[in-house]
């Protein structure tokens, strides 16, 4: 729901923007896909039209991606107060754990069909076109709250029990022995086909002693970061003021699971302070 009334304000009524022959190609390839699955549909001539969000292409590794400017309209949004999980405190949970799966849902939110009445605000204009969404998109500022609070009803049992732990699109089971193992997971996976959720298998990891999950790697002896995400961090000065020392502190909190190289960063912050 939005914050505002009719008519809405110039902001939530954007025009598409420019793009290179490169980004239409890669942008008509990327709406035509969605379409295809169901995400997307073209708004047809006689319907009225007063929202519309501006998309853009962007690039890493010579891949492409559609990124919607959904901005504006997130401004406008009563916020959906649903709790996220955090991530260190989901992570604790395994400290036990021997045998550990991992899997992501395919494309989360895109798994979550909008109601008739949300459809009208979310609306992407390109260079071809405006279309609306018919599934939720990535960018929406309630998409993580309103897909956590589905997901949970799903196996809201074995959530309170403390083995499957549910962050947005990622699933870890949990077990001290092999044979509870394959119960959970068989048990799980039954759930998922019966809300017929699609999982990414190249994402899934099953019966793991150590896996990475959720930026970290995790065992049911340790938790540490993985170093590749620690990498521009750890090459960058210690900070010698106390402007830069909350910025710091951030980090120091992602390496608090790691203490040879945790210690010496916050011991200059600490004397800093």
């Amino acid at each position: 729901m939005l914050n505002v009334e009719r008519p809405y304000p110039p902001l939530l009524r954007r025009l598409a923007y420019p793009a290179s022959p490169r980004a239409r190609e890669a942008l008509e390839s990327h709406i035509n896909e969605l379409v295809n699955l169901g995400a997307l549909r073209k708004v047809g001539n006689n319907e009225e039209i007063e929202v519309t969000m501006p998309v853009i292409i962007t690039w890493h590794n010579d891949k492409s991606r559609m990124v919607g400017n959904l901005r504006s309209l997130n401004t406008y949004t009563i916020p959906d107060r649903y709790p996220v999980p955090r991530i260190h405190e989901t992570l604790t949970q395994l400290s036990k754990a021997k045998f550990i799966t991992s899997m992501d849902a395919l494309k989360c939110f895109h798994q979550n069909f909008l109601t008739p009445h949300g459809r009208k605000f979310l609306r992407i204009i390109a260079h071809f076109g405006i279309y609306k969404y018919l599934r939720m998109p990535f960018g929406i500022i309630n998409a993580p709250s309103h897909y956590q609070r589905m997901i949970n009803t799903i196996s809201p049992h074995e959530l309170s029990e403390g083995w499957l732990l549910i962050y947005i699109d990622n699933i870890i089971i949990c077990s001290e022995t092999w044979k509870l193992h394959l119960e959970r997971l068989s048990l799980v996976l039954g759930k998922i086909l019966q809300v017929n959720m699609k999982i990414s298998l190249k994402k899934c990891h099953f019966g793991f002693h150590e896996l990475k999950a959720l930026g970290n790697v995790v065992s049911g002896l340790s938790l540490g970061v993985e170093k590749n995400k620690l990498a521009a961090a750890l090459l960058k000065q210690i900070p010698l003021n106390k402007k830069r020392n909350d910025v710091s502190l951030r980090v120091c909190q992602l390496l608090q699971e790691t203490p040879p190289i945790f210690f010496n960063p916050c011991q200059i912050i600490v004397h800093n302070l």
